[in-house]
């Protein structure tokens, strides 16, 4: 459905540090910085895009906004929130664990934040 996400940050090098070591852990290859500035990661016919913002202004997290991540397995959310922690994010929300979704879904999920404030979710669908 999506061809791309863009959030914002203001500081792209500890942003990287982050993604690199979240997706990573998620088998997403490392980011590289466009001649822009703006910090790409190519996945699946996908891209995330991270940018100071266009308009000069300080990036700004969304308050209710969360971007989703698919994880191949429970190990893999846990990996994945690791690496958060150890790279300059903070954890969201309950600890990484199986929660009960809509429709009889059962899921295991992390939440982060970045080192800008966004929320990310790393989950993987048990059942459902």
């Amino acid at each position: 459905m999506f061809s791309h996400v863009t959030l914002g940050a203001n500081d792209i090098a500890a942003t990287k540090r982050f993604y690199d070591a979240v997706l990573g852990a998620l088998g997403i290859p490392v980011g590289r910085v466009d001649e822009r500035g703006r910090l790409i990661y190519a996945h699946d016919g996908g891209r995330l895009v991270i940018t100071k913002p266009v308009n000069g202004e300080a990036a700004a997290c969304g308050n209710g906004h969360t971007l989703g991540l698919l994880a191949a397995s429970p190990e893999a959310v846990d990996a994945w929130h690791a690496a958060g922690l150890a790279n300059g994010g903070t954890s969201a929300e309950d600890p990484p664990g199986i929660r009960n979704a809509t429709e009889g879904r059962v899921l295991y999920l992390a939440y982060l934040r970045d080192p800008a404030g966004n929320k990310l979710c790393a989950f993987h669908k048990i059942s459902g």
